[in-house]
Protein backbone atom coordinates (compact mmCIF):
# COMPACT_ATOMS: atom_id res chain seq x y z
CA UNK A 1 0.00 0.00 0.00
CA UNK A 2 1.42 3.27 -1.09
CA UNK A 3 1.25 6.28 1.73
CA UNK A 4 2.50 9.72 2.24
CA UNK A 5 4.29 10.13 5.49
CA UNK A 6 2.86 13.78 7.91
CA UNK A 7 6.01 12.72 10.35
CA UNK A 8 9.07 11.50 9.86
CA UNK A 9 9.54 7.57 11.05
CA UNK A 10 12.12 5.27 11.56
CA UNK A 11 14.13 3.58 8.88
CA UNK A 12 10.59 4.58 6.55
CA UNK A 13 10.76 8.22 5.17
CA UNK A 14 10.48 12.11 5.93
CA UNK A 15 7.31 14.18 5.82
CA UNK A 16 5.77 14.67 2.57
CA UNK A 17 7.18 11.50 0.97
CA UNK A 18 5.63 8.71 -0.67
CA UNK A 19 6.60 5.23 0.34
CA UNK A 20 5.31 1.65 -0.34
CA UNK A 21 4.69 -0.31 2.49
CA UNK A 22 2.45 -3.37 4.13
CA UNK A 23 -1.29 -3.18 4.09
CA UNK A 24 -1.42 -4.16 7.60
CA UNK A 25 1.38 -1.75 9.02
CA UNK A 26 -0.40 1.06 6.95
CA UNK A 27 -3.91 0.14 8.10
CA UNK A 28 -3.09 -0.49 11.77
CA UNK A 29 -0.32 1.80 12.54
CA UNK A 30 0.89 4.56 10.40
CA UNK A 31 -2.46 5.78 9.21
CA UNK A 32 -4.44 5.61 12.69
CA UNK A 33 -1.39 7.50 15.02
CA UNK A 34 -1.48 10.13 12.28
CA UNK A 35 2.05 9.24 10.86
CA UNK A 36 0.77 8.78 7.17
CA UNK A 37 -2.13 9.17 4.89
CA UNK A 38 -3.37 6.53 2.30
CA UNK A 39 -2.03 7.89 -1.28
CA UNK A 40 -5.25 7.94 -3.30
CA UNK A 41 -6.14 10.17 -5.91
CA UNK A 42 -7.25 13.01 -3.58
CA UNK A 43 -4.49 12.53 -1.16
CA UNK A 44 -1.42 13.02 -4.29
CA UNK A 45 -2.86 16.28 -5.25
CA UNK A 46 -2.92 17.37 -1.47
CA UNK A 47 0.66 16.74 -1.09
CA UNK A 48 1.62 18.19 -4.37
CA UNK A 49 -0.93 21.23 -3.13
CA UNK A 50 0.85 21.11 0.32
CA UNK A 51 4.42 20.55 -0.77
CA UNK A 52 5.69 23.83 0.83
CA UNK A 53 3.95 23.31 3.69
CA UNK A 54 5.24 19.68 4.57
CA UNK A 55 9.00 21.68 3.22
CA UNK A 56 8.57 23.72 5.77
CA UNK A 57 7.58 21.55 8.94
CA UNK A 58 10.21 19.01 7.69
CA UNK A 59 12.94 22.29 8.09
CA UNK A 60 11.15 23.34 10.73
CA UNK A 61 11.48 19.76 12.47
CA UNK A 62 15.04 19.13 11.29
CA UNK A 63 16.01 22.59 12.85
CA UNK A 64 14.54 21.49 16.16
CA UNK A 65 16.27 18.06 15.98
CA UNK A 66 19.91 19.65 15.68
CA UNK A 67 19.10 21.55 18.97
CA UNK A 68 18.39 18.85 20.61
CA UNK A 69 21.16 16.58 19.37
CA UNK A 70 23.59 19.69 20.11
CA UNK A 71 22.01 19.87 23.76
CA UNK A 72 22.35 15.86 23.82
CA UNK A 73 25.91 15.83 22.90
CA UNK A 74 26.99 18.48 26.02
CA UNK A 75 25.72 16.06 28.63
CA UNK A 76 27.04 13.27 30.20
CA UNK A 77 25.02 10.97 32.39
CA UNK A 78 26.42 9.33 35.38
CA UNK A 79 24.83 6.41 37.37
CA UNK A 80 25.60 4.93 40.85
CA UNK A 81 24.65 1.28 41.55
CA UNK A 82 25.20 -1.41 43.54
CA UNK A 83 28.58 -3.21 42.26
CA UNK A 84 29.96 -7.07 43.13
CA UNK A 85 33.03 -8.20 42.72
CA UNK A 86 35.12 -6.77 39.86
CA UNK A 87 32.84 -4.19 38.96
CA UNK A 88 30.34 -5.94 38.12
CA UNK A 89 26.59 -4.18 38.64
CA UNK A 90 24.09 -6.05 40.38
CA UNK A 91 21.37 -5.88 37.31
CA UNK A 92 22.56 -3.16 34.74
CA UNK A 93 21.69 0.42 33.09
CA UNK A 94 18.89 0.46 30.26
CA UNK A 95 17.47 2.26 28.07
CA UNK A 96 14.90 3.11 30.24
CA UNK A 97 17.27 4.42 32.69
CA UNK A 98 18.92 6.61 30.54
CA UNK A 99 15.60 8.48 29.52
CA UNK A 100 14.38 8.61 32.76
CA UNK A 101 17.31 10.47 33.29
CA UNK A 102 17.06 12.49 29.99
CA UNK A 103 14.12 13.31 31.45
CA UNK A 104 15.49 14.82 34.51
CA UNK A 105 17.51 17.03 32.80
CA UNK A 106 14.06 18.27 30.95
CA UNK A 107 15.25 16.40 28.01
CA UNK A 108 12.51 14.17 26.85
CA UNK A 109 13.57 11.07 24.61
CA UNK A 110 11.44 8.01 23.89
CA UNK A 111 13.73 4.83 25.25
CA UNK A 112 12.99 2.93 21.95
CA UNK A 113 15.22 5.52 20.16
CA UNK A 114 17.98 4.89 22.62
CA UNK A 115 20.51 2.75 20.72
CA UNK A 116 23.10 0.87 23.26
CA UNK A 117 26.00 -0.87 21.09
CA UNK A 118 25.90 -3.49 24.27
CA UNK A 119 24.29 -3.92 27.56
CA UNK A 120 25.75 -1.92 30.64
CA UNK A 121 26.48 -4.45 33.26
CA UNK A 122 30.18 -3.31 34.73
CA UNK A 123 31.44 -0.30 35.90
CA UNK A 124 33.15 2.47 33.36
CA UNK A 125 32.07 4.87 31.14
CA UNK A 126 29.96 3.73 27.71
CA UNK A 127 28.33 5.85 24.77
CA UNK A 128 25.17 5.67 23.31
CA UNK A 129 23.39 7.01 20.61
CA UNK A 130 19.95 8.74 20.52
CA UNK A 131 18.53 8.89 16.99
CA UNK A 132 16.05 11.39 17.38
CA UNK A 133 14.98 11.54 13.41
CA UNK A 134 15.88 9.57 10.28
CA UNK A 135 19.33 11.34 9.56
CA UNK A 136 20.16 12.90 13.08
CA UNK A 137 21.55 10.77 15.72
CA UNK A 138 23.09 12.49 19.21
CA UNK A 139 25.70 10.77 21.04
CA UNK A 140 25.46 11.06 24.99
CA UNK A 141 28.38 9.85 27.18
CA UNK A 142 27.46 7.72 30.23
CA UNK A 143 29.59 6.88 33.33
CA UNK A 144 28.16 4.49 36.07
CA UNK A 145 30.21 4.09 39.14
CA UNK A 146 29.42 1.77 42.51
CA UNK A 147 27.52 3.57 45.15
CA UNK A 148 29.33 4.77 48.53
CA UNK A 149 28.36 1.53 50.58
CA UNK A 150 29.64 -1.07 47.26
CA UNK A 151 32.90 1.41 46.93
CA UNK A 152 32.83 0.68 51.36
CA UNK A 153 32.70 -3.32 50.88
CA UNK A 154 35.00 -3.46 48.44
CA UNK A 155 37.79 -1.31 49.98
CA UNK A 156 37.28 -3.46 53.22
CA UNK A 157 37.50 -6.84 51.21
CA UNK A 158 40.94 -5.86 49.22
CA UNK A 159 42.26 -4.70 52.91
CA UNK A 160 41.22 -7.83 54.24
CA UNK A 161 43.07 -9.84 51.71
CA UNK A 162 45.95 -7.24 51.51
CA UNK A 163 46.74 -7.65 55.88
CA UNK A 164 47.28 -11.38 55.27
CA UNK A 165 50.08 -13.15 53.69
CA UNK A 166 50.32 -16.73 52.38
CA UNK A 167 53.23 -18.97 54.79
CA UNK A 168 54.35 -21.98 54.23
CA UNK A 169 55.09 -24.29 57.39
CA UNK A 170 56.96 -27.16 57.26
CA UNK A 171 56.03 -29.46 60.24
CA UNK A 172 57.73 -32.62 61.59
CA UNK A 173 55.02 -35.12 63.44
CA UNK A 174 57.07 -38.10 64.02
CA UNK A 175 57.83 -39.98 61.06
CA UNK A 176 55.66 -37.68 58.84
CA UNK A 177 56.76 -34.64 57.59
CA UNK A 178 53.14 -32.35 56.19
CA UNK A 179 53.79 -28.60 55.00
CA UNK A 180 51.12 -26.50 55.04
CA UNK A 181 49.69 -23.17 54.48
CA UNK A 182 48.28 -20.85 56.36
CA UNK A 183 47.50 -17.00 55.96
CA UNK A 184 49.09 -15.01 58.47
CA UNK A 185 48.16 -11.64 59.24
CA UNK A 186 50.77 -8.61 59.16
Amino acid sequence: MKVILQEPVDRLGNVGDLVSVANGYARNYLIPTGLAIEANEGNVKYQKHHLRVLDKKRLRLQAKGEELKKRIETISLDFERKVGEKGKLFGSVTNKDIAAALLEKGIEVDRRKIDLPEAIKTVGSYVAVVVLQPGIAAEIAIRVAGDAESQALLAEKEAEESDSIPVEMTVAAGDETVAETVEQDL
